[in-house]
């Protein structure tokens, strides 16, 4: 990959054993309504919980500007079995000069605990370092959400501290701790 390479725009769709990561389209807006209603998926991101399909439709029509644009943006989770979207994981920030980047995810409540939000988020990693040539990988997690610790750890992760007051959600600041991964400390 060289600078300037249109990642975003020419997402590609990855593969793991139970897992199509893939481009969103807007047929994908029930998908993305049926899991994210619950407040539960919603808890701990800076989203609120899908009111209506209109807020599905709304969001999907905001990756499809990401795309185009070029812009950091997210694959959805297409279980295998299924064919059913499931979840969204990608790339909130890109800088290339740093070769840096922070991941996010989210998923089903359905699905949780089966460890398909690691399977996912090792490919992504993957990506990050293979084709986006990433040197540093980020994630975040509020303090309060320790098993999304649990999903970066089992993907090869360090935890590196607790951002005092670093983001506002839901009406008050929140602490979040910090995981990262260095190409080499790559193990997959």
């Amino acid at each position: 990959m060289m600078f300037g390479e249109p990642i975003f725009s020419r997402l590609p769709q990855l593969g793991t054993d139970r897992l199509i990561l893939r481009r969103m389209t807007m047929a994908d807006a029930q998908d993305i309504f049926a899991y994210s209603r619950d407040p539960e998926v919603s808890r701990y991101v800076l989203w609120d919980a899908h009111r209506s399909i209109h807020d599905s439709r709304a969001y999907l029509r905001y990756l499809q500007r990401q795309y185009r644009n070029n812009d950091p943006s997210s694959w959805g989770i297409q279980l295998r079995e299924t064919g059913h979207i499931i979840g969204t994981i990608g790339y909130m920030w890109w800088n290339q000069e740093y070769r840096s980047a922070e991941v996010g995810y989210s998923l089903s409540r359905a699905y949780w605990n089966r460890g398909l939000m690691t399977e996912a988020l090792r490919e992504v990693i993957r990506f990050g370092f293979d084709r986006m040539l990433l040197h540093r990988i980020e994630a975040q997690h509020e303090v309060e959400n320790p098993a999304s610790g649990r999903v970066m750890e089992k993907a090869g992760m360090r935890r590196e501290g607790v951002l005092r007051g670093r983001l506002y959600n839901k009406g008050k600041y929140v602490d979040v701790v910090l995981y990262a991964i260095l190409r080499e400390d790559r193990r997959f």
